[in-house]
């Protein structure tokens, strides 16, 4: 399953100063639905600590549904704030999943984090 890279690249958010990606978007990509990846999670806590993994303060939640335009009409929308996963928790993530789409979307998610930094590095360097 290959990925458009800016279809990755546009679920990728900063929060708390570190670029997270949703479990709502990661479940999307993954195919599969959010409560089957908050579920792995639960069952794997001791694999995810803070920096890999963290729930959105109901705040940052709102702030990046502005910033984004995210609507909570999709669904009927969620009932509680989202998870937040680092590169580092995705990469737990398509450990605890075992499936080939996680393994591959994982992959490509890790290339994207990787193109953002080098972006972001050489804006920088430009500034």
């Amino acid at each position: 399953m290959e990925l458009v890279k800016s279809e990755i690249e546009n679920k990728i958010y900063t929060v708390r100063g570190v670029q997270v990606m949703l479990d709502s978007d990661l479940a999307e990509l993954y195919n599969t639905e959010t409560k089957f990846i908050n579920r792995a999670v639960k069952r794997n806590i001791n694999r995810f600590p803070i920096d890999f993994m963290f729930q959105l303060t109901e705040q940052e939640w709102q702030n990046l549904r502005f910033q984004s335009g995210t609507s909570n009409e999709k669904h009927g929308g969620r009932r509680y704030v989202p998870a937040a996963f680092t590169e580092q928790g995705i990469a737990m993530l398509s450990a605890v999943l075992h499936t080939d789409i996680a393994i591959s979307v994982s992959i490509q998610i890790m290339k994207a984090f990787v193109a953002l930094r080098r972006s972001l590095g050489q804006l920088y360097s430009v500034l």
